[in-house]
């Protein structure tokens, strides 16, 4: 995993505590010096759907960009009033952060410090008739590519990355949530075979994302940091799939932090930011704005979180995903956040809670209509390090969903399971 992702990871069960191991296993060859790393995840994961009320959509829908699971419906049902039906979906499933297996390089040539990473996630959720994925249970069951980027800099000027890795708008949302190392919400959608589940995405921030990426990090300047960043123009939509987009210029992101530690008190501040410029299959054109400010502080054994997020056409859950109505063409605005409290307790165990909720604003004919107003989640977790490499993790996620014509879901999440870094 690359070092940012690293360092969260480790921190978020063993914050404060000196055993957290930041790299992975390492192999001097040569001129390089190469480190094998990464994890392996996995959980029971039982999502129960609870009073989902309203009228559903031809297809069966209540909510539609909605992340709570709604349950199952009778063909009779599907385009009437169900008022509540509870059911339930189990899995065995990957968390929030994939299976990870990452090979970096680092050499230092000609005054520069010089760096490549690949990596490749796998997950154990493939519900196939051959569970290997010959015969996937759905097209989702696959591995997945997160990371093939170089880099080259020094302390003194900083350094340029080139390639993919995680986006840098909402990166310290997703780094900070607790529930990197656990499930958080849509334990039901990796149960039917998707890689990896929700944790906190689209309850309280944007995804980063995975993008193609040249971006340029300045030094450390006591604490103080900043990145900017041309990203790939194409990886934005008004849908998860079937919207067709052509952009004229590369997509903009960037970020600053300031990091600070102290004998009793450390913590991070940041604000990011991304705009993408949008023309649509059907001429609509318009900009993607979004922005965002965080800090997380560390004092005691006691860990805090805050964070907020607002954009112009940047929907929700994924960056564009319905950012604007196509029949009016009109930008929707979004905005949401998050709130979170960790302690860890004398045993080391870390026990957290944690509130977010993203909303979504209708235009035009919206208001009528099932499209998403609001998702939010409340989930409660503890993560015991059994090792310094391997951590037990028990969270419970309640995820309801909002329509802005006033259909709701509900479900409950219930996962246990391990992670064990390397």
């Amino acid at each position: 995993m690359n070092k940012n992702i690293k360092l969260a990871v480790a921190g978020a069960v063993l914050a404060l505590s000196a055993s957290a191991a930041n790299a992975g296993i390492i192999i001097p060859a040569g001129e390089w010096t190469i480190d094998i790393n990464g994890n392996v995840n996995g959980f029971m994961s039982q999502t129960r759907a609870d009073n989902t009320r309203g009228t559903a959509s031809s297809s069966g829908v209540f909510v539609n960009g909605g992340l709570a699971y709604e349950g199952q419906r009778t063909a009779d049902t599907a385009a009437g009033t169900i008022g509540s039906n509870p059911t339930k979906q189990m899995g065995l499933t990957t968390g929030l952060l994939p299976a990870w297996l990452g090979f970096t390089g680092k050499t230092r040539q000609n005054d520069l410090d010089v760096e490549f990473t690949i990596s490749l996630q796998p997950q154990i959720s493939d519900n196939g008739v051959t569970g290997d994925g010959a015969v996937p249970a759905t097209s989702t069951s696959q591995f997945l590519n997160r990371q093939t980027y170089l880099s080259f800099g020094d302390k003194s000027w900083g350094s340029i990355k080139i390639g993919k890795d995680l986006g840098v708008f909402a990166s310290d949302a997703i780094l900070n949530d607790m529930t990197l190392l656990g499930v958080g919400s849509g334990g039901s959608i990796s149960g039917s075979g998707d890689n990896t589940t929700l944790g906190g995405i689209g309850t309280g921030y944007i995804y980063a994302a995975w993008k193609g990426q040249v971006a340029y990090t300045t030094p450390n300047f006591n604490g103080f940091q900043a990145t900017v960043a041309l990203t790939n123009p194409n990886q934005i939509g008004n849908g998860l799939a079937g919207n067709t987009f052509n952009q004229d210029r590369f997509g903009m992101e960037g970020k600053a932090s300031y990091s600070f530690a102290g004998d009793a008190l450390t913590g991070k501040v940041w604000v990011s930011g991304a705009t993408y410029d949008v023309t649509s299959a059907n001429t609509q054109n318009y900009t993607v704005t979004a922005g965002d400010a965080g800090l997380n502080v560390n004092a005691n054994g006691i860990g805090a979180t805050a964070y907020y997020y607002k954009g112009e056409g940047a929907g929700s859950t994924f960056l564009g995903v319905n950012g604007f109505n196509a029949t009016t063409g009109q930008k929707r605005d979004s905005e949401g956040g998050y709130v979170q409290l960790t302690y860890v307790l004398p045993t080391k165990t870390k026990v957290g809670v944690s509130y977010g909720e993203s909303k979504l604003d209708g235009v035009g004919g919206d208001l009528t209509t099932n499209l998403l107003r609001s998702n939010e989640r409340t989930t409660v977790g503890a993560y015991h390090p059994l090792t310094k490499h391997l951590n037990l993790v028990a969270e419970y996620s309640n995820t309801e969903s909002k329509a802005q014509n006033g259909n709701k879901a509900e479900s409950d999440t219930v996962s246990a399971g391990a992670i064990l870094f390397f």
